[in-house]
């Protein structure tokens, strides 16, 4: 039986495609267990069914045609209850469900094994002999690992889109496909498909004899791609602020690093020509964000990737196709840049569907900001058979319907009548004060990392920046940026809000996300690494710079307050702070006079949950970063898809560790606020204003929505509900309780499918 199964693995692993490889499957174990039929039934919890795909043994022609519903059968028991069913006599069991199409009558002995990934059941695979025999013990075990090889079988057909065009080859409802949402919203339209225009991971080494021709040659492409990036930026004048737009002005200075340029043609003068250079340079700086932890800079080697190749068309001198864009579109790709979104006309874009990307993209930045719905992370996207087909796009619950039904393009019809609907009601809130019912103020703050992300719905309606990341200068540079390039950035961000406060984040790298320029050794954790105000403190020169910046910055606006990221306890304020206090000893030896400001820290490591009333003594206020507390706490690393489902700011732990910095910092009488995914999710707010918490910061497209919330909802009535929540057993629970409240209170219009 062991060599048998090794042969049917082998087999499987070599397999072309998932049809030949359920083929193989249902042939080999036929024969390997002496059974008289074999099958295997992929579940579609879309349709609902259990659809038979593969027999040898049944009718030929039930293939693909037999479909079980999920609650009816021994396959649909199997399905439901995730565990092998192995029988004597099927027909004689109270589930079993008789497909006469099959051939099956003259079946009886019947062994169902599930095929499972990651606790979601794929299909079922079956074996059935005419003898009243039950399955050996060697049988079942032998069905189960082959089971396991194929579940991982058909996640890849999943992935490359194989299973999910052959569904819709069978069915004519239209294709689903599921992804993540990246910006709320709902749009239909049309699909335009965008590709990369050049393949700058296919370009080849190749020496040149003249390398000042060939320098020459990728300045004037460089020089193009900002002249584009430039038209683009200008092209959104209409739709976008001027503060907006600033995005494109971070790609031209990444585009213009020092560290792209120079290396780039340092590899040209030691012989490679410039196309071959580029590809050497990119892949280097691309590789750097490629190892971050961090998704907001991670997600900068899309960015730089795609610079590259913008260059690259330049040099091999391609010209762009001119696409007609539709007055609905919806653009599709595998990845999408920013300069492919700024391309198609404002009026015309509807909504976007990428393979690839993060929420911290500049396309999901640039989307949330023309408020377009976007998902992201389509598996299975069959992108070149996706042109002009008509789609729905569901930014709420990350679904992406092609060739919908009629039924289901008027039911997001409608939907998308609603949502105008809700989008003026929210925007009557623009003037009103953010106090609960009971006159108790709450401080909407923004949480941002570009001023590009400041949108002017941000600027209008924000009391303030209550985190703005400093990393991204640091980034783009092969070099530490000097103290007055760090100062023009800072009085920039805090120009905009004032008088408003500006909260700025001292330097957040280390462990996996190190400076292109800053040796940093490998780590086996860098989860747990050396990152955050750890390396601001091992190297006093780099923070010392930074707060004289931020300092400087402030002078005649006095909006100012510095914030330091992931303190594990007293000893890191206490050296923290008296760095900020030499920093400024050190500007009034320079005659600079300056005031300190508000300082503080970001609570997001348990060990400063259980330290917080001592931590709140040396500083001026606290921030609660819940996206790292959260995950510390459950132990869920929430990039990871195996476990990402685990990870739910709404865990009653989670609540209670925000809970007991709540007391601590009360009994220093501090202000603590709270960032993070969980500030701006509108079915916290409540429990957040039930704890005490009076500053939140959040995107700003969750301004209005938590504003609405905040209005509706008296502090009692807060404090009531958070009691009941600390009460529930899981996150579901707590869930459960305040979508139930919100329908109560008439706020169902925020209850949006998936939330």
């Amino acid at each position: 039986m062991l060599e048998n199964l090794h042969r049917i693995v082998n087999q499987v692993n070599i397999a072309s495609n998932l049809r030949e490889a359920l083929s193989i499957v249902v042939s080999e174990v036929r024969q390997a267990i002496h059974a008289d039929v074999c099958s295997v039934y992929l579940t579609d919890r879309t349709s609902g069914y259990n659809v038979l795909e593969a027999s040898d043994g049944l009718h030929r022609e039930a293939i693909g045609n037999v479909s079980i519903p999920l609650d009816k059968g021994l396959i649909g028991r199997v399905c439901r209850e995730a565990s092998p069913l192995n029988l004597q006599d099927a027909p004689a069991h109270p589930d079993y469900f008789l497909t006469a199409e099959t051939g099956e009558q003259s079946f009886h002995g019947f062994l169902g094994v599930p095929i499972i990934q990651n606790r979601s059941v794929l299909g079922v695979l079956v074996v059935r002999r005419r003898s009243y025999d039950r399955f050996s013990d060697e049988e079942v075990t032998l069905l189960f690992t082959l089971a396991a090889q194929l579940a991982g079988t058909i996640v890849n057909a999943r992935a490359n889109g194989e299973l999910l065009l052959s569904q819709e080859e069978r069915e004519s409802g239209g294709l689903l496909l599921s992804g993540r949402s990246s910006s709320g919203g709902v749009a239909l339209g049309t699909v335009v498909v965008v590709f990369p225009e050049a393949d700058l991971a296919g370009v080849p080494d190749r020496s040149t004899e003249h390398p000042e021709l060939e320098e020459d040659s990728f300045r004037v492409a460089v020089q193009a791609v900002k002249e584009d990036l430039q038209t683009s930026e200008r092209r959104m004048a209409g739709t976008l602020p001027k503060e907006d737009r600033a995005l494109f002005n971070a790609l031209i200075l990444m585009l213009e690093s020092e560290s792209l340029i120079q290396n780039t043609i340092q590899r040209i003068h030691q012989g490679n020509w410039a196309a071959g250079a580029l590809r050497e340079t990119i892949e280097e700086h691309a590789r750097i964000f490629d190892q971050m932890e961090d998704i907001y800079l991670r997600e900068r080697a899309s960015d730089v990737r795609d610079l590259g190749r913008r260059v690259l068309t330049y040099l091999n001198r391609d010209t762009s196709p001119i696409i007609d864009y539709p007055a609905q579109t919806i653009l599709l790709g595998e990845e999408i840049s920013v300069v492919q979104l700024a391309q198609v006309p404002p009026d015309c874009l509807a909504g976007v569907v990428t393979v690839t990307g993060s929420n911290t993209s500049h396309v999901a930045i640039l989307a949330r900001a023309l408020g377009v719905p976007l998902v992201m992370g389509v598996a299975g996207l069959p992108v070149g058979r996706l042109e002009r087909r008509p789609a729905v796009v569901d930014g709420y619950r990350g679904r992406v319907y092609l060739s919908p039904p009629a039924s289901v393009w008027a039911e997001y019809s409608r939907l998308a009548a609603q949502e105008l609907q809700l989008s003026q009601e929210l925007d009557n809130l623009r003037d009103l004060p953010s106090q609960t019912r009971d006159q108790t103020a709450i401080s909407l703050n923004l949480n941002t990392g570009l001023v590009a992300e400041m949108t002017a719905l941000g600027k209008d309606i924000a009391d303030g920046v209550g985190l703005y990341r400093t990393e991204l200068p640091f980034m783009v540079r092969n070099r530490f940026p000097s103290e007055e390039e760090q100062r023009e950035n800072y009085r920039s961000a805090l120009e905009i809000f004032h008088p408003r406060q500006v909260t700025l984040r001292t330097l957040d790298i280390g462990g996996d996300k190190p400076l292109p320029y800053l040796h940093l050794q490998a780590e086996e954790n860098p989860f747990l690494g050396w990152r955050g105000i750890r390396i601001a403190l091992d190297r006093p020169d780099i923070l010392s710079t930074q707060l004289r910046a931020m300092l400087r910055a402030t002078i005649g606006l006095n909006n100012l307050r510095i914030m330091f990221p992931m303190v594990s306890g007293v000893r890191e304020v206490k050296e923290a702070i008296a760095q900020l206090h030499a920093a400024q000893r050190s500007l009034r030896e320079q005659g600079i006079e300056v005031a300190l400001p508000p300082a503080g820290v970001m609570i997001e490591v348990p060990s400063a949950v259980y330290q917080c009333r001592e931590i709140a003594s040396l500083v001026d206020f606290l921030s609660i970063g819940t996206n790292d507390l959260t995950q510390y706490l459950l132990a869920v690393d929430r990039n990871n898809p195996n476990v990402s489902n685990l990870y739910d700011h709404l865990h009653p732990a989670v609540l209670r560790a925000l809970l007991q910095v709540m007391d601590g910092a009360a009994h220093c009488n501090r202000e603590v606020g709270v960032c993070g995914e969980l500030a701006g999710n509108p079915l916290a707010t409540p429990l957040l204003i039930g704890m005490g918490v009076r500053h939140l910061s959040m995107s700003s497209s969750s301004l209005l929505p938590v504003k609405w919330v905040v209005r509706t909802f008296t502090t009692a009535a807060c404090k009531d509900l958070l009691q009941t929540a600390l009460g529930c057993e899981d996150a579901a629970g707590v869930r459960h309780l305040m979508q139930q409240e919100f329908t109560r209170k008439g706020l169902s219009g925020l209850l949006r499918p998936g939330k």
